[in-house]
């Protein structure tokens, strides 16, 4: 048999009437209208539709007359000419009595030779003779996506039509794979889609050379059959298969049409009848209303809005390579693909672990940036935003040991909703599974190095990063290169930070300001600023306090304590520390970190707000508010942060109320010792000039009131001051220093291996110095405050008891004098009731001790000693 060679047919199709896209859509229009105007007559409606009609068709007849593609001579002679054919005609093209009934009565022969032509076009797109689109293809309404479907002539031998129709599947998966191409190509797609698409049109190529001899010996071999079209098409019908389905999982992971379509699909044919007899149906119509639906769910992106790219994609390409883990070919194809798409992924994940540098363009890998927060915040966070934030994997909430990210719960406020109820995470937010295991370590290791290229330092690529090119995912290479980076950068920051930086030298610094471990410095500036230190807060001069401490300083530091000294000034708090620690503890508790704070400064400055008349009618004293403030400069502003300098303030402002108390109190010792105190009191009539004084009657006892007044005065003053001396001996010697022992010991001996191992270490030793301290228990805080400012009271009225025990003095010599002590009493009276009332309420210490802080148990032995006893 000849080979059978394509022709272009000049005269068929040009017997066939069509309408153009505008004609059509105008008839529409027209029916509509006359249907919602029923008052005319049917006839009328009827001829006023038949004019026209029939003007359309004279219209379309006379463009026909004229010259056409088709007709050029310069193009008769391409072989594809005759089978183009224009997206608004193409459906009418296959419903002709001439087109079914073309092949009755041709031979078997004729007819195999006429569909293995039409099918060496329809395995390219392209729609043949006997080989048409389906009926219900639209391309205004069907997704490219889901490939051109065709269907046979039904005047086709059935003996070839059921071999025909096994082919016909491999021009749909062509066509939707050529369509993912060209839309996932775009620059919005990234980097992996590119190399992904890439890859495909490799594999394409490979299709295309096979139809080329296919076509090839279809020309030239008379023995070129049916059947060995399909012993051909056959292994590459299996790989176009497993393309399409995955094009297909990539193209519905992201589009809401797809739910769309097939709620379309699945329609009654009744609505539809009833919509197109009422002017409602057509293919224009359903495409602007899918075009509406589309528009408001996201196109890129469904409900995220998010396309798929980047780690998405190679989940899914990873997903499905282990679901068809059993199929050789399925393997072998998608980790092709895994590989290829993999490579802008890798060379993104090997710059950020080499350098420090995210080159991210596309949003596509795991670690995202947020590049609002800078170096500046680090001035005035309070929660480690820039160290906690600024780099963060998306995918998780919870980082391994040795990691502070998961100690905040806000740190995934910018991660997008799943595509569904625990499904995938949209984009770059999604991890690959090869490297859910390694996400911590790609994340830490380009951060430490981002923070060492932030200090000025030259970070050098090794020599073997010249092979970068050939790593992919499934390469034990790649992941030894991530473990190598992490090494190395974790171990370059440690050294600056511990060796460069001085870090032990500085948080030595911090404990002897901060703790008092040497507090000769505060003892001399509480002497020097007493005068400025009684005047509220407002009034006090900071210029002056800082240039007394600079004085108290300059005079005791020694040393390393010298080095540091400048970075330490004097600042005032906003509120009382026990206030502010209450409502800290309320909100949600110290331990549970920086929200707390943040809600408790908001809750401060509105409380500021509300109760500022209140304020200035009973102001805070400069003593009350005075606190330190720590200077470091960036990288070491990331271990000695606002946050931690925060907790530092708090133990600082605790133990100088004790310390003033205790000055205050033993001061008020001092006094006692004066002559008012220690002067003894005789009843008139017993000294040496009795004898010639005039009988008195006989009076109460005032003399022994008086002593015992004094002896009680000096009881309560003793019992504060043990109390004081046995809660500031507690904090310093069996809190704060054995905790700082074994700090300093873990950073010395090297045990600390990570630089988040180390910011959590010293996080937690001011965390656990605040719980057993008991700034953590809103019982025990405020129990043991309210004793605190009733010693703190009592200490003021020093003067005020001195000056009654001299009015008491002057009374008993002059028999006009005063000789009432219940006033005297009424006034201890109140401060012994609210002493021993709230040393009650602190024998709760004893039950936290046995139940949840074992570390109490030595302070419940140093209250027991100084228990007042009735």
């Amino acid at each position: 048999m000849d080979p059978y060679t394509p022709r272009v047919r000049t005269g068929g199709r040009k017997k066939n009437l069509t309408l153009s896209a505008k004609e059509y859509h105008k008839i529409t229009d027209t029916i509509a209208s006359v249907r919602r105007n029923r008052q005319y007559i049917d006839g009328e409606i009827v001829e006023d539709v038949d004019i026209r009609v029939h003007a359309s068709r004279e219209s379309a007849r006379r463009r026909r007359d004229e010259a056409s593609f088709e007709a050029e001579r310069s193009f008769v002679r391409a072989p594809l000419n005759s089978r183009v054919v224009s997206g608004s005609g193409h459906r009418d093209k296959g419903k002709g009595k001439a087109k079914e009934s073309s092949l009755y009565g041709v031979p078997v022969e004729i007819q195999e030779a006429l569909v293995l032509e039409d099918l060496l076009f329809v395995l390219m797109g392209i729609e043949g003779i006997h080989i048409t689109y389906h009926p219900d293809y639209s391309p205004d309404e069907d997704d490219p996506l889901n490939g051109v479907r065709f269907v046979v002539s039904p005047s086709l031998d059935p003996s070839l039509r059921d071999l025909v129709e096994r082919i016909l599947p491999l021009a749909t998966y062509y066509t939707a794979i050529s369509s993912f191409i060209e839309l996932r190509s775009h620059l919005d797609f990234g980097l992996v889609n590119h190399a992904l698409c890439a890859s495909m049109r490799d594999m394409l190529k490979d299709y295309q050379t096979l139809l080329s001899q296919l076509e090839h010996a279809f020309n030239t071999s008379p023995q070129f059959t049916l059947q060995k079209l399909w012993f051909y098409v056959h292994p590459t019908l299996h790989t176009l298969s497993l393309l399409y389905l995955l094009t297909t999982d990539l193209a519905t992971a992201d589009d809401p049409t797809a739910e769309l379509s097939s709620s379309a699909s699945s329609s009654d044919a009744e609505e539809d009848a009833r919509n197109e007899a009422l002017g409602l149906g057509g293919a224009s119509l359903k495409a602007v209303l899918s075009e509406i639906k589309t528009t408001s769910l996201g196109v890129n992106g469904g409900a995220s809005g998010i396309a798929v790219k980047g780690g998405e994609v190679l989940a899914i390409l990873h997903e499905r390579m282990q679901n068809m883990s059993g199929d050789p070919a399925a393997r072998e194809l998608y980790g092709a693909l895994l590989r290829d798409a993999g490579k802008p992924y890798v060379e993104m994940v090997q710059a950020w672990i080499r350098t420090g540098k995210l080159v991210d363009p596309y949003e596509e890998l795991l670690v995202k940036e947020s590049k609002f927060i800078n170096r500046g915040t680090l001035e005035m966070d309070y929660t480690d935003e820039y160290w906690e934030r600024r780099y963060t994997v998306s995918a998780e909430s919870n980082l391994m040991d040795g990691s502070t990210l998961g100690s905040s719960k806000q740190n995934q406020a910018g991660v997008p909703p799943p595509r569904s109820a625990g499904g995938r995470l949209p984009g770059g937010a999604c991890v690959p599974a090869v490297l859910e295991q390694w996400k911590h370590k790609i994340l830490l290791a380009g951060k430490y190095l981002n923070v060492i290229r932030e200090c000025g330092i030259e970070i050098r690529r090794d020599s073997g990063a010249e092979d970068e090119a050939d790593l992919s995912m499934d390469d034990e290479r790649f992941y030894k290169r991530i473990e190598d980076a992490y090494t190395h950068a974790n171990r370059t920051l440690l050294q600056l930070l511990l060796r460069d930086q001085q870090l032990i030298p500085r948080l030595r610094s911090l404990k002897r300001y901060f703790f008092l471990s040497q507090s000769s410095f505060l003892t001399h500036l509480l002497d020097l600023s007493h005068t400025e230190l009684r005047k509220s807060a407002k009034s006090a001069s900071l210029v002056k306090l800082q240039s007394l401490l600079d004085l108290a300083l300059n005079t005791d530091a020694q040393g390393e304590d010298a080095m540091f000294r400048e970075d330490v000034k004097v600042t005032m708090a906003g509120s009382g520390l026990y206030e502010w620690l209450l409502t800290v503890v309320n909100v949600s508790g110290l331990e549970e970190g920086e929200a707390a704070e943040g809600h408790a400064h908001a809750h401060e400055s509105q409380k500021r707000e509300r109760e500022k008349d209140k304020d200035d009618k009973k102001q805070m004293l400069a003593i009350d508010a005075l606190t330190l403030d720590y200077h470091v400069k960036f990288p070491l502003s990331l271990v000695i942060s606002r946050k931690t300098i925060l907790r530092y303030q708090l133990i600082f402002r605790f133990l100088l109320h004790l310390k003033h108390v205790e000055q205050s109190l033993s001061a008020m010792w001092i006094e006692h010792k004066t002559a008012p105190w220690r002067r003894p009191t005789r009843p008139r009539g017993t000294g040496p000039d009795a004898g010639r004084q005039t009988p008195q009657p006989p009076q109460k006892d005032w003399h022994s009131e008086f002593e015992n007044w004094r002896k009680r005065v000096f009881l309560l003053r003793a019992r504060m001051l043990a109390f004081v001396q046995q809660i500031l001996a507690f904090t310093t010697f069996e809190v704060l220093e054995p905790n700082w022992r074994k700090l300093e010991g873990k950073l010395e001996a090297g045990k600390v291996e990570t630089v988040d191992q180390l910011l959590r270490d010293h996080v937690d030793f001011l965390d656990t110095c605040l719980k057993e301290c008991m700034l953590t228990s809103s019982k025990l805080l405020r129990a043991y405050s309210r004793l605190i400012v009733t010693c703190s009271t009592f200490a003021l009225y020093t003067a005020s008891f001195t000056k009654s025990a001299n009015n008491a003095i002057a009374a008993a010599e002059t028999p006009e004098g005063d000789h009432s002590m219940a006033k005297r009493w009424d006034i201890l009276g109140k401060f012994e009731t609210n002493f021993n009332h709230w040393c009650v309420h602190l024998d709760c210490v004893q039950f936290y001790a046995s139940s949840e802080n074992v570390s109490l148990l030595p302070l419940v032995v140093r209250l027991n000693s100084i228990k007042s006893t009735h």
